[in-house]
């Protein structure tokens, strides 16, 4: 049979979600407690990967088995060989068709910025820190930029192994509290470090270091050498994955808390 399952992580103290050689990984630590359950190994295929010190609050991923087991023992047995910074959050047996990640149909990641002079001791894994003034008028012109289907060849790393640059992005939205900032996106999905890079271009904009019309000029250019440096992987969240109905895919509709 197969199971899904949703997982929520603080990526910190990891080298990201796929496993690596002589590297812990959320795959890892996943993997070896569900094969704990299940009596035999686990091998587990997830909606995408995120980079070391990414967060989830809502990845979701499948596997096959043959051992019989209570849902809660997929969940709550799990969790009590994981660490404290893995939970997983949902489970349930699904069609053998569902596939976490052929399957997706819309990837959401949130960023969480701390908008002070000063780094946070308390946020600084947990959210990324900008020290610069923000023109929130002009925030609101440059997100609109995003939305739509672009080339994001100079938005996404060396390493990016997508064959195809080009996303659809249906939402670039932000809400503000106090100090902080919430960034959402969602896409029929994303390049590698693309988020990272859209954030680095949007703040140097915002904060008067380029022109609105840099966006723009970074899709027709199409070279990652043009753009701002990557950001810092702190406050990126990968928060909601979505299937369609038939799949019975909870959504969850998380979001970080602010």
């Amino acid at each position: 049979m197969r199971i899904a399952a949703i997982v929520e992580y603080l990526g910190t103290n990891y080298a990201g979600f796929q496993i690596q050689p002589n590297q812990n990984t959320i795959q890892l630590f996943l993997q070896n407690a569900l094969s704990k359950i299940a009596n035999h190994d686990i091998k587990i295929q997830a909606s995408g990967r995120t980079d070391a010190g990414v967060h989830a609050l809502g990845q979701v991923f499948h596997f096959d088995t043959e051992s019989q087991r209570p849902l809660s023992s997929w969940q709550k047995g799990a969790n009590s060989y994981l660490p404290p910074d893995i939970s997983i959050k949902w489970v349930s047996e699904v069609d053998q068709t569902f596939h976490a990640r052929f399957n997706a149909m819309e990837r959401e990641y949130q960023y969480l910025l701390h908008h002070t002079k000063t780094p946070s001791a308390i946020w600084y894994q947990k959210a990324g820190h900008y020290g610069y003034e923000i023109n929130f008028k002009l925030l609101d012109e440059v997100l609109k930029e995003f939305i739509g289907k672009h080339d994001f060849s100079s938005f996404r790393s060396s390493e990016c192994q997508s064959k195809k640059p080009e996303r659809i992005i249906h939402c670039a939205s932000y809400q503000k509290k106090e100090n902080f900032i919430l960034f959402k996106f969602t896409a029929d999905g994303f390049l590698h470090h693309q988020i990272r890079n859209m954030m680095s271009v949007i703040l140097d904009i915002v904060s008067g270091k380029k022109p609105l019309d840099y966006v723009q000029y970074l899709f027709e250019v199409k070279d990652r050498t043009k753009a701002s440096n990557t950001f810092s992987p702190n406050g990126l969240y990968l928060a909601n994955i979505r299937y369609e109905k038939s799949f019975k895919i909870v959504d969850l509709k998380n979001t970080v808390i602010i």
